[in-house]
């Protein structure tokens, strides 16, 4: 019969939300190169350019979700959207790589840096003290840990039909998640060095603050989870938006554990600790 599906593949109508969100990120990056650079209107524009992909970001997954309540998320289909959360965090794990790349490259080789403020040493001699690493940072590590715990006990749960402990192992994850930011906040506020003085306070809160940022988006992706569950959405066999918020809780914890040893464990040994 002509113009029958007979394949399993969900073909999307033209849409708008494409362009736009190209646009829009295209306006909120020149914006905050604009602002970078103290140019007229910087912040307008980027403010402008996030709204838009803010705007983009609600719309186009609310339709994706649409599409699976119609049916349209075959087996195919969902297997094709976990390849692309695979390489969705691929793509985060090189961008991590980058930021540990900049770490090692400047404490292992010291002395090819400015000697008149590293002094060939690192941490470097201008850095009066450091972040004990078994203070705040081990138990920040010990709460995201306990964040996949839960969050597992939340997949579990819907994976056996225990909605009632799908909801509680997201909600626990999620202030744990909200503890983590909070922690990780008065941290910053008072660690005994400051961001942009040096290679170490620039690499430190690059590293960490990304990974802060990334636990923020993180638990608005459980937040989300945990709103289509109260909404009894997910289903033991279709839960794939669950799976992917998992996957992307679970990456940020193995980042974490890497910025732990790395950065406050090895990058900060035999230093003076606050």
């Amino acid at each position: 019969m002509a113009g029958a599906k007979n394949h399993d593949y969900h073909i999307l109508p033209p849409d708008i939300w494409p362009f736009m969100g190209a646009m829009s990120a295209l306006v909120m990056t020149s914006g905050g190169v604009f602002y970078m650079h103290k140019m007229a209107g910087g912040t307008q524009i980027m403010l402008l350019g996030l709204l838009g992909v803010l705007l983009t970001m609600f719309s186009w997954w609310g339709k994706v979700i649409k599409e699976a309540h119609a049916g349209d998320h075959t087996p195919v289909v969902q297997l094709h959207q976990r390849y692309g959360m695979i390489l969705f965090i691929a793509s985060e794990v090189m961008f991590f790589v980058g930021w540990f790349w900049a770490f090692f490259d400047f404490s292992l080789f010291p002395s090819k840096l400015n000697t008149d403020v590293i002094g060939g040493v690192w941490p470097p001699k201008a850095i009066e003290a450091v972040i004990n690493a078994f203070d705040l940072p081990l138990l920040n590590t010990l709460i995201l840990l306990c964040s996949g715990t839960t969050l597992t006990w939340a997949h579990h749960a819907l994976i056996h039909g225990d909605r009632k402990g799908l909801k509680l192992g997201l909600t626990a994850t999620i202030l744990l998640g909200l503890l983590f930011t909070s922690i990780q906040a008065y941290e910053y506020v008072h660690a005994p060095f400051a961001f942009g003085k040096n290679t170490y306070g620039s690499a430190f809160f690059m590293a960490t603050g990304f990974h802060g940022f990334h636990v923020i988006i993180g638990t608005i992706f459980l937040i989300v989870c945990w709103i289509r569950a109260e909404r009894g959405e997910f289903t033991p066999r279709q839960h794939f938006g669950l799976e992917a918020a998992a996957w992307y809780w679970h990456f940020v914890d193995v980042v974490w554990l890497f910025l732990f040893v790395a950065i406050y464990v090895w990058g900060n040994w035999g230093a003076v600790v606050e």
